[in-house]
């Protein structure tokens, strides 16, 4: 049986300008799990990790970590909460082992060589210990960012984007170190706007889009409720327009005429297909080759955000 680590409840988040950055996101994590946020540039995702870490206050709503809420165990929260911001803020003339460590006595965790060694050499910084922070390259400071968000050992992990423009190496690297946390325990939030990085890591997945969580599942059953699949017709001859008489078919073309596609729902009872290969077949339109492709995370994304009409 699973067990919830945050539970957050009501969340909202106002301006003074009116602007509505959460509207009552309600969201249960589970403890051990990859949780990926998506969500457009100003979807409230940040606001989101931003109020759970403390770093901007809520308007309404309660946050519990573990059972207790987040406000009045706040020391006991934040000690259990690591955070990569998307923002590189260190100071400029410290060094990197000075960074970490520091970081990690700042959240009352004692003073751990052994364990600050480990870290940097898991997040190849082991040979830049002794460098100032200024000399870095960005790739560097984000790998430091996210050694001082694991030097206090968290139970909850927030990632804000963690690889963004970041090479792929530190992108490879920085999703090692994310399974192995996962299969000590940890649980990992992130936000990313690379979706194949969500379809590949997540256990399961949530839509944000205008302050408001529109769809949370299991990554699996998400692509299952919401994915589509595509039959892509290759035609013999390429058409001009979607034939007379096919209009009850979600159809259109692509590569100028010469693929006809069709759009279902894989789980449906009839499908369409038998029904539009015969028409196809009546009309006298010849096909030399038919494929499908199920819908990626990435469609199903994409399908949630840009469909306004669907949403409250």
């Amino acid at each position: 049986m699973s067990e919830t680590i945050l539970s957050i409840r009501g969340l909202q988040k106002s301006y003074a300008t009116g602007v509505e950055a959460l509207k009552s996101v309600d969201l249960d994590i589970e403890k051990g799990e990859i949780f990926a946020l998506l969500g457009p540039n100003g979807a409230g995702k940040t606001t989101l990790i931003n109020i759970v870490c403390g770093i901007v206050t809520a308007t309404a709503g309660q946050v519990l970590v573990d059972g207790n809420d987040w406000q009045t165990h706040y020391r006991e929260a934040r000690t259990r909460i690591g955070l990569v911001p998307q923002e590189l803020h260190t100071d400029a003339f410290e060094s990197v082992w000075n960074t970490v460590n520091f970081s990690r006595g700042l959240f009352g965790r004692p003073r751990d060589t052994a364990k600050v060694e480990d870290l940097l050499k898991r997040l190849s910084l082991w040979d830049k210990r002794k460098s100032e922070m200024r000399f870095l390259s960005g790739g560097m400071k984000r790998r430091v960012m996210i050694a001082k968000a694991l030097s206090h050992e968290p139970d909850i992990l927030f990632l804000d984007e963690p690889t963004a423009g970041v090479d792929v190496e530190l992108r490879r690297d920085m999703w090692d170190i994310v399974r192995k946390l996962r299969a000590n325990g940890t649980t990992v939030i992130l936000t990313t706007h690379y979706i194949e990085e969500a379809e590949e890591m997540a256990d399961r997945v949530g839509v944000i889009s205008r302050g408001e969580l529109i769809a949370v599942d299991k990554k699996k059953a998400l692509m299952a409720r919401l994915g589509r699949k595509t039959l892509t017709i290759t035609l013999s001859e390429p058409l001009a327009a979607i034939p007379e008489g096919m209009d009850e078919w979600d159809l259109h073309l692509e590569d100028d005429g010469h693929q006809l596609c069709y759009a279902f729902d894989s789980n449906a009872e009839r499908t369409g297909i038998a029904s539009v290969m015969k028409r196809l077949g009546d009309l006298g339109i010849g096909y030399k080759d038919l494929s499908t492709r199920q819908s990626s995370l990435e469609d199903i994304f994409v399908e949630l955000v840009h469909a306004p009409e669907s949403r409250p």
